[in-house]
């Protein structure tokens, strides 16, 4: 099965319509800003030695949404969130859908954009996420301390 794909401004459309967004980027990048309502939950998270694979990410993830849920993944520039959506499908969720050149933008083969992400498509950006959609808060609930 392939992962369907949208532009910054479908996904926008697809959230007024019902769907969740959840941006898999890193505390870090989600804190600098993200789309509002987005439930963060890192594919990698950040460490002295780079970027490395969050070990909690599917349990977490399993913890806090149906597998019927309807889900619009994002990133920085679209490939974790790739990633994670080819990842998801392959868990049994059915309607995943990466947003394309993720929040910052997708780069082409010389540097330039390729496309824009979210905040460079003048899409809405909040800075403090909703309560209950922080990492911190999914991961407690995952283990059952909230």
């Amino acid at each position: 099965m392939t992962v369907k794909r949208v532009s910054p401004q479908e996904a926008l459309e697809l959230l007024d319509e019902g769907y969740t967004f959840v941006d898999v980027r890193s505390v870090a990048e989600f804190d600098n800003g993200h789309p509002p309502g987005a439930y963060n939950l890192p594919l990698l998270n950040s460490s002295p030695y780079g970027m490395q694979p969050n070990p909690d990410f599917m349990q977490v993830f399993e913890a806090v949404f149906p597998k019927d849920a309807k889900l619009v993944l994002g990133c920085r520039s679209g490939g974790r969130s790739l990633r994670a959506a080819q990842m998801l499908e392959g868990e049994g969720y059915a309607d995943v859908v990466d947003q394309r050149a993720g929040f910052s933008g997708a780069g082409g083969p010389f540097g330039q954009v390729a496309e824009p992400g979210w905040q460079p498509a003048g899409l809405p950006v909040a800075y403090e996420p909703e309560e209950g959609r922080s990492y911190a808060e999914l991961e407690a609930r995952a283990k059952g301390e909230k």
